[in-house]
């Protein structure tokens, strides 16, 4: 099977909302008026980001997940994306199974496929990712305020928890690692949490590479400092309680491959954040506070520091 009868056979689908789809030397993507384009691209390659063992219809949910995960934290509505797509072999049983799980998550949100290329090489997946959000409502890094509440949707370091049974330095109850397993290979986008969140959150970011470096892109680009609470860290990793304390935060905290949404919000829209988290069926936990002083700072339920280093996932440290 050649190049062009892959893409026509796995990818090629009518367009249904962009002027133009698969088969032209672009897509042409044109914003409703008041709204600004939002576009985010991600790379995953065999062995780095995820393992040979993934079943490709989970590979192909998971390479679309990610980035829709960062139009999420920017509040933006899923338009389209283009795909790049290394294959070692054009094996029709896989190509088949990718497509299912990658086109399926894209129908639930709407997102079209308009674009790409295939070629022949180690396994890696590329998709550009295009959203569109109102003029001027987009959620940034930048944003967060002393006083305001920090927030975590659904649960951490379950990936991470998952990883560590793989790499056989965690032995987990079957039903655990199955649940930490799916979460680590089926993120689920926060993408109508996001929207939700517009004119709500002060600052927003996806929870991709650990709770410690990501917060740490907020407190950096807004300037300000945060104050964490270890008992509600840990209570965002539930069914883990048998495992040390130590091991369960640095989970949370540095264990990455999350696609959580973290974000900050006035104390004084408590109630709303927790409104508009319902209407997007998605939980979220207040786990601490913004601080003027610069810094990230753990104390315990006496409000007692905790001495804790865990640092987040880097591709070159």
């Amino acid at each position: 099977m050649g190049e062009f009868e892959l893409i026509d056979r796995f990818f090629r689908r009518p367009a249904r909302h962009q002027p133009l789809g698969i088969g032209d030397d672009c897509a042409i993507l044109a914003p409703r008026p008041g709204m600004q384009l939002a576009v985010s691209t991600d790379l995953l390659l065999e062995g780095r980001h995820f393992l040979s063992t993934v079943a490709p219809a989970r590979l192909g949910h998971k390479a679309l997940a990610v980035n829709l995960s960062d139009l999420a934290a920017c509040g933006a509505r899923p338009i389209a994306f283009t795909l790049a797509l290394a294959l070692p072999q054009s094996d029709e049983a896989w190509l088949e199974a990718f497509a299912r799980g990658l086109l399926a998550l894209a129908d639930e949100h709407g997102c079209e496929l308009v674009g790409g290329d295939t070629t022949r090489g180690p396994l890696a997946v590329c998709i550009t990712v295009f959203g569109e959000v109102p003029a001027g409502q987009a959620l940034l890094r930048s944003g967060a305020q002393p006083g305001d509440e920090v927030w975590a949707s659904g649960t951490l370091g379950q990936a991470r928890l998952a990883l560590e049974a793989f790499r056989g330095r965690v032995l987990l109850p079957a039903e655990l690692f199955d649940t930490a397993r799916r979460r680590m290979e089926v993120p689920t986008p926060r993408v109508a949490l996001g929207q939700g969140l517009r004119g709500v959150a002060t600052a927003a970011i996806d929870l991709s590479d650990g709770l410690m470096g990501d917060l740490g892109h907020v407190l950096t680009q807004s300037r300000v400092g945060a104050r964490l609470h270890v008992d509600e860290l840990l209570g965002l990793l539930p069914g883990a309680e048998a495992l040390p304390e130590a091991q369960r935060l640095e989970c949370v905290l540095g264990g990455g491959d999350d696609y959580e949404l973290l974000f900050t919000a006035p104390a004084a829209q408590h109630a709303l954040v927790l409104e508009r988290a319902a209407g997007a069926g998605t939980p979220v936990r207040c786990i601490g506070r913004i601080e003027a002083e610069p810094g990230l700072r753990l104390v315990d339920g006496q409000g007692r520091p905790v001495a804790a280093r865990f640092a987040s996932f880097d591709h070159f440290a």
